[in-house]
Order: C-alpha cells, then structure tokens, then sequence
C-alpha cells in the first residue's frame, strides 16, 4: 500500500509546479473559502517530497495554523451537550482543522527523522516543530506535541545525533525546554522499565508509543542517555531569575499533562505557585531533574553507558539531585557487577559518605577488596588495623605484578606508613612476625581501644619463624591479622630484577625516618607507567660500572644451609644424591665393556 502511496505521489510531484504550492497557499491564507487546499498542501509535507516543494507548503502552513492555534480544540476533546452540539458547524470545523493540524505535526516528524532529508531541511522542520511548541497551547509550552517529538527522536531506528545535537544547541539554552525535557524523559525511561523485555533484549512496543518490535532497548538507552547527557546543568543557585525562556509563563497541571498522583499535590498550592515563570521553574527543577535521572538509573544500562553515567556522577548528577542519597541503592547494585564497575561505584560511594552524609558500613570492606587506597585512605584517623590491612593486601600483591604495578603499590604503601606512624612496627618486625600466644584477634583488640604492653611484649618475644599470620583471602580487614604480620613482601623488592624497582624502594627507606621533612607520594605520576617505559628509561641511562656475578667457588645449590632469610624452611641438596648415581650407573657400563672385552678375546683364540 505505502509503495502506491507513493508512486502516485511521485507522479503527482512531476505534475505539479512550485509556482502551483505557491498558488495554493496564497489562496488558502486569503480566503476561508479555499479551506480544501489544505489538505493538498499537506500532501507534499512527505519524506519523498522534494526538499523545495516541503518547504513551499511549510511556509503556507505554518502561516495558516499559527493564528488559529489557541482556539483549536485539544486533540482528545469531543463534542458534548455542555459545550457544542454534533451539529454545530464552527466546532465541526476546528475539529477538523485540529485533525489537520496533529496531521501535520506527525509529517513534519517523518520527514525530520527521514534519512532521504537533508540537514538544512531538518533544521527548517526542526524550527517549524519549535514554534509550534511555543504557541501551540494558548501561548504556553506545548508539552504533548514536544514529548511526541522527543518520543519519536528515541525511538526512530535511524541515527539521531544531528538532530539531537541541533536541539542541545538552539533550544537546551531556555530554561522551560530544559524541565520539560526532563518531564519527557521521565517518561520514556518509566515506559521503557515497564516494558516486557526479551532474552534477546529487543523491546516491544505497540503503536501507541511509536515504536517497532525490533527497536534494540540498548539503542534507546544511548539516545536517552545522549539527551540527558547534553542538557546543561543548573546553576547551584535558584535565586537567579533571568533565565531565558522559550514560552510564556502558563499553569504547571495544564502544561505538564501529569495526571499522576504525585502531580496532584500541586492542586493544593496558591495560584501564584502554579504559574511556570523562570523562577518557579528554577525551583522545581532539582525534583524533575532527580526524577528523570533515578528513572533512566533503573534500565538495564549497557556496559558503554555504565562506566560513562559512573564516570561524570560525581560532576553532573549528584551536585544537582535533591536528595543525593537516593543513588546509594543504584550504586551498591553497580559495585555488585564486578571489574570495572565495581571501582567506580565505590567512588560514587564514598562521594556521598564524605559530602552527603550516607551510611554504609561495607564501604571499607568492599574498598579492601578492591584496593581503591590512595584516595579513600587520606585521613590519619584511622584505626591502626585498618591501615595495617591495607598496606599487607599491597605489599603481597606488590611481588606478583609487573614493575610498573610495583612502582605503584609501593608508593601506596609509603604514604601508608606515612600517615599511619602505629603500623611502622610493620617494617621493623622481622621474619613473620606470628606469635604462638592464644590471641586470635589482635586487631580487634585495637579497634576496642585495649593497649595492653605485657601482650605485646609478649608477642615480641615469643615468634614462629617462617609462618605468616596474615590471610590474603579474608574480606574482612579486622579478620586479615594485619597487625601479627610483618612487610616482608617490600624488603623482598631490594633484590627486584629491575633496577627501577629496587632504587625505588632503597630511596623511601630514609624518607619514614626523618617525617617532617618529606611528603607524600604522588601516586598520579606512576599510574601512566608501564613496562615499555620503564625499559626506555633504562635504556637511555649512563651505566658507569655493569654489575657482574662473579663465584670464587661454583654454587651447588640456589640457597646456601646457612642463610637466615628463610626461617624455618630447609634446603636440600641432592647434589651428591646424583653424582652417586651416576658413578653407579657409570660402573654398570664399565662392568658391560669389560665383559664384552673378554668375551671377544675367547673367540679369537679360538
């Protein structure tokens, strides 16, 4: 059918000139009489117009419908005893042109979502869509026709970000298109939440929300997502009233359309209240704006889209929410995914910890497992096992990664050290440090408050050499006994294989000793390191003296009985175990040949 359609509009196209639309259009603007050329003008409002020919009817359209815009009837509204009979003419008749008029405005959107329309078309049809908004509603915002217009935008399976730039840029600037594109957005993301969605994560939608039945929802989630994401931010003060705005001021329950339970508790307030002016709107714009990002929130995000709304959370969402707390069930969810996400919802966490007041008790626990430290670990009130926790969880990471995670980690275990004095004992206790006292939790002890000297001394005294106390696979800090363990793991790296490395630590040894004349570390300046930059620096530095390996006498095992370093481990040689059995399995051959040597000697003298 729609390929008929269309061939008798391409015949009608070759059969019509531009000076006939233009005809047509003087008339229909001069005489009521000529009414019926307003369906034909609205005829060449289509995606396979030709672009002169759209804008010729645009023109005589827009100049039409824009004075009769405020006594058209709603598009929902029926003739009834109470205002107009079926047989009044006049209301017959702005019945019919409002028909007309959301015929129109449904054209007007095909060909703005239309891959054959130019982008200087689009802009003039973008426009025309605007102008309507404007005025289309007795002088106020036309909400319904600007949500069936972003409605469309998401949901069109061509690519959007012309059009959506286009509205970021001429239109986000006014204050109303921003609230009103919250409302909007609200909306569609609450629409597509209730949405049944496949296995295959395709949406279904009926016709009513404009939408196909093989529209991708992670589509329509970057397009919301790209809406939201270009919507300037609201200035932190609400006092400023010299905000631009697109319409005139109107009632918030008549513009808005929101008949929802939440919306009629504005029914109650003064009439002044109800007037949307840039000042009201200012106002109510924390709550629109929470709205529409806690519903969004709520989709099944896609991976890009997660770590990109993760990312800038902290700078264009949370600053601006009424109440920032409420992301606390959003991104205990998003620490549940793993990776990535996981870091960057921990982040957001301690955001609204530290400014906003949330409590959430795991935050340590689920940091530990992370090791997000150098940032979240800044505050010298810490308790001693805490930091202690966190400084043995780097320090054993710190011998199976590569250089340039050990640059990093150690730097992250200085500042540790640093700020923490109570856990230097860390670094001094040599071996294990586990104790053979019947004192499971030490740290907890510290937690408490209990400083018992007899107990520690005690501890010094009584060791088990060559035994850890430390479990790396605890989740929980106050259970790792931390404090009963040593940092071994960072003496082990003096004798790193890279030279980086192993300077690296040799230079922070004296830096703990003399406190107050050092400072931090900038974590910052390693996090860009790698192994190919390490080797490029090596590289390009003057060697004076290469080290040699020179023995005296040739090793004959890799670690010697009598080194210390390794208590409570034993080395041994099966050095001579091997040269006997090799003389054995020598002399079985030399039996072999002299036995073979007779036998030959019996046969020649025979």
């Amino acid at each position: 059918m729609a390929s008929i359609l269309s061939k008798k509009q391409k015949q009608k196209h070759k059969s019509t000139k531009l000076s006939d639309l233009k005809t047509l259009g003087h008339d229909l603007l001069s005489s009521r009489a000529h009414v019926n050329n307003l369906p034909k003008l609205l005829s060449f409002v289509f995606p396979t117009s030709p672009p002169q020919f759209v804008l010729e009817s645009l023109l005589s359209l827009q100049a039409f419908f824009t004075p009769l815009l405020p006594d058209l009837p709603s598009s929902s509204s029926k003739p009834s005893a109470s205002n107009a009979s079926q047989d009044d003419p006049d209301f017959i008749y702005r019945t019919w042109l409002r028909s007309k008029f959301d015929e129109l405005v449904e054209s007007l959107i095909q060909v703005l979502l239309s891959p054959q329309s130019d982008e200087t078309l689009k802009e003039v049809v973008l426009d025309t869509i605007m102008e309507f908004v404007k005025s289309g509603n007795g002088g106020r915002f036309h909400s319904a026709i600007y949500h069936r217009l972003l409605r469309s935008i998401v949901h069109s399976t061509t690519p959007a970000n012309f059009l959506l730039d286009l509205l970021a840029s001429k239109y986000f600037k006014y204050i109303d298109v921003r609230y009103f594109t919250y409302i909007s957005l609200e909306k569609l993301s609450r629409v597509l939440d209730a949405k049944d969605i496949s296995d295959d994560r395709n949406l279904n939608t009926d016709c009513n929300d404009g939408g196909h039945p093989s529209e991708s929802m992670d589509l329509l989630i970057h397009k919301i997502h790209y809406i939201m994401s270009h919507i300037p931010s609201l200035e932190a003060s609400v006092e400023k009233t010299d905000y631009d705005m697109w319409s005139g001021p109107g009632d918030d329950e008549d513009i808005s359309g929101n008949l929802k339970a939440e919306n009629k508790q504005h029914m109650t307030e003064k009439h002044n209240d109800k007037v949307l002016t840039a000042a009201s709107i200012a106002k109510k714009m924390k709550l629109k704006f929470t709205k529409a990002w806690l519903s969004f929130l709520r989709l099944p995000l896609p991976l890009d889209v997660y770590k990109e709304v993760l990312a800038t959370l902290h700078q264009a969402v949370i600053p601006y929410l009424s109440n920032p707390v409420l992301l606390c069930d959003f991104l205990t969810r998003s620490y549940d995914i793993g990776g990535v996400i996981s870091v960057m919802a921990l982040s957001g966490l301690f955001i609204l910890m530290t400014q906003y007041g949330l409590e959430y008790p795991n935050f340590y626990e689920k940091l530990y497992a992370l090791l997000l430290v150098d940032a979240c670990l800044k505050s010298p009130l810490l308790p001693a096992y805490l930091a202690a926790a966190f400084a043995k969880k780097l320090s054993r990471l710190s011998i199976s990664v590569p250089p340039s995670g050990a640059l990093v980690i150690i730097a992250l275990v200085h500042n540790l050290l640093r700020r923490h004095p109570s856990i230097n004992c860390l670094v001094n206790r040599g071996g294990g440090g586990a104790t053979v006292k019947d004192d499971p939790e030490p740290e907890q002890r510290v937690a408490d408050g209990v400083n018992d000297t007899a107990t520690a001394s005690a501890d010094k005294s009584v060791k088990k050499p060559g035994i850890d106390p430390f479990d790396n696979e605890q989740s929980d800090p106050i259970k790792s006994n931390a404090m009963r363990s040593s940092l071994w793991e960072i003496d082990t790296l003096h004798h790193h294989y890279c030279p980086a490395v192993s300077r690296f630590v040799l230079s922070l040894e004296n830096d703990l000793t003399v406190r107050a004349k050092t400072t931090e570390i900038s974590v910052g300046d390693f996090s860009s390191g790698s192994y190919a930059t390490i080797f490029g620096e090596q590289m390009r530095r003057r060697i004076k003296l290469a080290p040699l390996a020179y023995y005296k006498v040739p090793p004959t095992s890799l670690f010697s009985e009598s080194e210390s370093e390794f208590l409570g481990w034993t080395f041994k040689c099966e050095d001579s175990k091997r040269k006997n059995d090799i003389n054995d399995e020598n002399g079985k051959i030399d039996q072999d040949c002299n036995h073979n040597s007779v036998k030959r000697q019996r046969v020649e003298c025979s």
